[in-house]
């Protein structure tokens, strides 16, 4: 079970939790991994975080000389990845952290599906304080690329870039991390990429725990971008689906029922980004109104929605 290697990778930012995040690494049961931390040229000092660490021979570290920031994070996943040695690849946050017996539980999997190219970890949702504060719905142990897409439309469930873990060699033939602006949907897409090879196999146990804070990228970024990076997410799997090969029946089933979704799912989507958007700036209401018809959306939702945002407001 040992002759697999994993790399780990933490495209690292922030200083506050990656002490954590590096011991939860150095924590796992399973030992044949290599630790690869890239610091994105942080004004924050990392480097001496990671160097306790660098007496075990399979951490190393490496210094961005320029800053990719959030907009473009997806690069300096990929210019993790391009350190990696290992066959297979966990590319987790700078806060997040992985259960002892998270690289176990993917060799396990790797060894009882072979020919598969994305392996997920059942997650927990951890605070500021590293309490856990819910656990993420569980998966079967194996299911077809459209079937997880259905549970991510239809039944809405939540899933991070760290909690993944990929082929290297198949991620490297898909031009690494598929990248989208502040990583919107980056995970999604590349998940999905390659299950579309031989499907995707789920953990049984809790492998994984996502970390929520106000510095989390996902919560940066101007509305613009985001609403952006929706559209281009939609016109990716507008294309993918369109393209999708199904094995069996029960893929013919969900695949259009999957289609039927992805309008509801992207007007769900956007609606909260625009209502989000006008409740913090009056400033988004007139960009929507100059954009509405570039981004996909109508005047008259952009009212309505504005009208919500400013009812909540003042309540």
């Amino acid at each position: 079970m040992e002759e697999n290697k994993f790399s780990i990778a933490i495209p690292a930012y922030k200083a506050n939790f990656l002490e954590e995040a590096i011991k939860s690494c150095l924590s796992q049961t399973y030992k044949n991994f290599e630790l690869v931390i890239v610091d994105d040229f942080s004004p924050e000092d990392l480097k001496s975080i990671v160097a306790p660490f660098l007496s075990d021979e399979r951490v190393r570290y490496y210094r961005n000389e320029k800053n990719f920031g959030a907009v473009d994070v997806v690069d300096n996943w990929n210019r993790a990845l391009s350190f990696c040695t290992g066959q297979y690849v966990i590319c987790m946050g700078d806060d997040d952290r992985l259960m002892p017996c998270c690289l176990e539980e993917y060799a396990k999997l790797i060894e009882k599906y072979p020919g598969t190219k994305v392996f997920h970890a059942w997650s927990q949702i951890i605070d500021e304080k590293g309490n856990v504060t819910s656990l993420l719905e569980s998966r079967p142990e194996w299911e077809s690329a459209i079937s997880f897409l259905w549970r991510r439309w239809g039944r809405g469930c939540e899933q991070f870039i760290g909690d993944f873990c990929f082929d290297i060699e198949e991620l490297r033939r898909q031009n690494g991390f598929f990248k989208q602006p502040l990583a919107w949907a980056s995970d999604d897409i590349s998940s999905f990429r390659a299950a579309m090879v031989n499907g995707i196999a789920n953990t049984q146990t809790f492998c994984f725990q996502y970390r929520v804070n106000s510095l989390t990228i996902s919560n940066s970024g101007n509305m613009d971008i985001k609403l952006k990076a929706k559209k281009m997410e939609k016109e990716w799997y507008d294309f993918a689906l369109s393209k999708y090969m199904c094995q069996h029946e029960t893929d013919d089933i969900l695949l259009k029922f999957v289609k039927k979704q992805m309008p509801i799912y992207f007007y769900r989507e956007n609606a909260s980004l625009m209502y989000h958007g006008m409740r913090q700036s009056i400033f988004n209401f007139l960009f929507l109104i100059k954009n509405h018809t570039a981004l996909d959306t109508s005047l008259k939702q952009v009212v309505k929605l504005f009208l919500k945002a400013i009812k909540s407001r003042i309540l």
